[in-house]
């Protein structure tokens, strides 16, 4: 393995447990105005018996999102954010804080920084700019996966914005006024493999790496390719906008994720072809369409959108057979003939399972079709294969050819890793700030999930005594409970840290429990961009559970002060 002492001129890995430099520098500085802040509210203590507090707040697409952004405005607004040292998100939750970041001591702003945030929502990306994005991931990067596509397509028509910004351009406008961001994403292959130690995954702006097993590497060359612990060859650095859709690509069932994208690649084709017929009256043809005509460029993508529209078919069980049939005429003139003959023998059995095939033949054959006209079409046909094949995150592993200690060696062997969305395996950040370094005293919880609001917990708990981290027993809630919770919850544990945990709908902020049945289902995880009005609403509702708990959040902390001081005076 190479050390940083004999490589001090090449990008190196870091094995080990502890913080690096410019975290603990971060963390000392914010640690001076969140005792400043406790001081306000008249809570007198030492940097010694100081808490140190961390907010951690769950997946949930929009929904988490303007929660998280809702939370933090009241926490603002009653003077308890400067008590935070830590902001933890995963999947929606990430979305906000990538918006609250490219705003230096956005903590002591944050009314502003809102409206700008909800005026940047109001806006909207044209196809135009997305068609650039996603060439630019297609034609730079070599693990272009459906990560990228997700987050051109997706992520920017929700957050309405391409931010193009990485973490080296943000390193020189961050302050230590504000909480210290941990961005959350699990190694798929590890989850998979039920490596529990190896699953979670932290992004900082300085170090990304394992959370439990203690392996890092600068967050700029995260996604450089790597061996025996030294960088080999750059790749571009990670910007905001594939950051958005790393952590938020896990929101919904694998059928409906496959649905938005199977409908997102038939507007991207459907807007190039409209971009096309603009070009065919113009002087600009043969630059954009290279030396073919505008009917040409139209048969090409009429080949995507007629297999696109056959995968959606077949996914919703219906009869796909016209557009079969018409993707046989279009490639009859253009495939050899044992190639076509192929290719009508095997759309005879279509379903789920031999679609896949189908697919990925008549992609395989695209440089056969005498068709390509724009690269835009390469650019599909390859998002098409990535969606009949699941692949998402695919990065370079930079422990490949590693021996690290704590690292399972499966992790070490492979050349790529794939990482997703953490919510798939625990909806909420704990195991980032369970690091026994990062010393945190309490957690606030805040949970903006769909269906069970304490799942998050029970599951961090089990995988918690699995990996012997000290963690607060939760109980076993009633159906009643899950279905109707309160706004205020403390759980506590010994050598562990007190959780407080706020669901997001429950029956404080809401009148009852048809309100909060009711409120569910208006914020569904997989809906379009909210409008104005919901956007209101759910910043007041997220709002309330902060104000209507003040006192509560403040009595918890003087509680852990008290236990830190009887602590220290059991050594005196």
């Amino acid at each position: 393995m190479m050390s940083e002492e004999n490589q001090s001129e090449c990008i190196t890995v870091r094995i080990g447990h502890s913080l690096n430099e410019a975290e603990k520098n971060h963390v000392t500085s914010r640690r001076e105005s969140a005792l400043e802040c406790l001081k306000r509210h008249e809570i007198h203590c030492s940097l010694e018996e100081m808490p140190n507090i961390a907010l951690v707040a769950s997946g949930g697409s929009e929904r988490a999102m303007l929660g998280l952004l809702g939370s933090l405005l009241a926490l603002f607004q009653d003077d308890l954010l400067d008590c935070v040292l830590y902001l933890a998100g995963l999947s929606g939750s990430t979305w906000c804080m990538v918006s609250l970041y490219k705003e230096p001591n956005w903590s002591s702003k944050l009314e502003k920084v809102k409206e700008d945030i909800k005026n940047k929502l109001g806006g909207n990306i044209s196809f135009k700019e997305k068609f650039k994005k996603l060439k630019k991931y297609y034609r730079e990067k070599d693990n272009f996966s459906l990560t990228d596509f997700w987050a051109v397509l997706y992520i920017t028509m929700i957050v309405k914005e391409i931010d193009e910004q990485t973490f080296s351009d943000l390193r020189s406008k961050q302050s230590t006024k504000d909480p210290y961001p941990i961005y959350t994403v699990i190694d798929k292959q590890s989850h998979e493999d039920k490596l529990d130690a190896d699953t979670f995954v932290e992004i900082t702006p300085h170090e990304t790496g394992y959370s439990i097993t203690g392996a890092f590497v600068d967050t700029s060359s995260f996604g450089s390719q790597f061996d025996q612990g030294a960088q080999i060859k750059d790749q571009p650095e990670m910007d905001m906008l594939f950051l958005q859709g790393l952590c938020g690509s896990g929101l919904a069932s694998i059928e409906k994720i496959l649905e938005e994208l199977l409908t997102l690649i038939k507007d991207l084709i459907l807007g190039e072809l409209d971009m096309m017929g603009d070009y065919a009256s113009s002087d600009i043809k043969q630059t954009d369409i290279r030396s073919l005509s505008a009917p040409h460029a139209d048969e090409a993508g009429q080949v995507l959108l007629n297999l696109v529209e056959v995968n959606r078919l077949v996914l919703r069980e219906e009869d796909p057979s016209s557009h079969i049939t018409v993707l046989k005429d279009l490639l009859r003139g253009n495939l050899q003939q044992d190639k076509h003959e192929n290719l009508f023998t095997m759309s005879k059995k279509m379903n789920k399972k031999t679609v896949k095939e189908y697919t990925l033949y008549i992609c395989d054959l695209q440089t056969s079709w005498n068709l390509t006209c724009n690269r835009i079409w390469e650019n599909i046909a390859k998002c098409i294969e990535l969606v009949v094949c699941w692949v998402w995150g695919t990065t370079y592993n930079f422990l490949h050819n590693m021996t690290a200690a704590e690292v399972s060696p499966s992790v070490c062997r492979e050349t790529i890793r794939q990482y997703v969305d953490a919510g798939i395996a625990i909806n909420s950040p704990f195991l980032p700030l369970l690091r026994r370094e990062r010393h945190i005293d309490l957690i606030v919880s805040l949970d903006f999930s769909e269906n069970d609001p304490f799942e998050s917990l029970t599951e961090t708990a089990k995988t918690c005594k699995r990996l012997h981290i000290d963690f607060p027993e939760v109980p076993k809630m009633s159906k009643e409970e899950k279905s109707a919770p309160k706004d205020f919850y403390v759980f506590e544990g010994h050598n562990a840290p007190a959780v407080i945990h706020i669901p997001l709908f429950n029956i404080v902020n809401c009148d009852d429990k048809a309100e909060i049945k009711r409120l569910k289902h208006k914020y569904t995880t997989f809906q379009g961009p909210y409008s104005s009005d919901l956007i209101e609403e759910l910043l007041e509702k997220a709002g309330l559970n902060i104000k209507n708990n003040k006192r509560s959040l403040l009595t918890e902390i003087k509680k852990i002060i008290q236990r830190k001081q009887s602590h220290i005076c059991s050594f005196c």
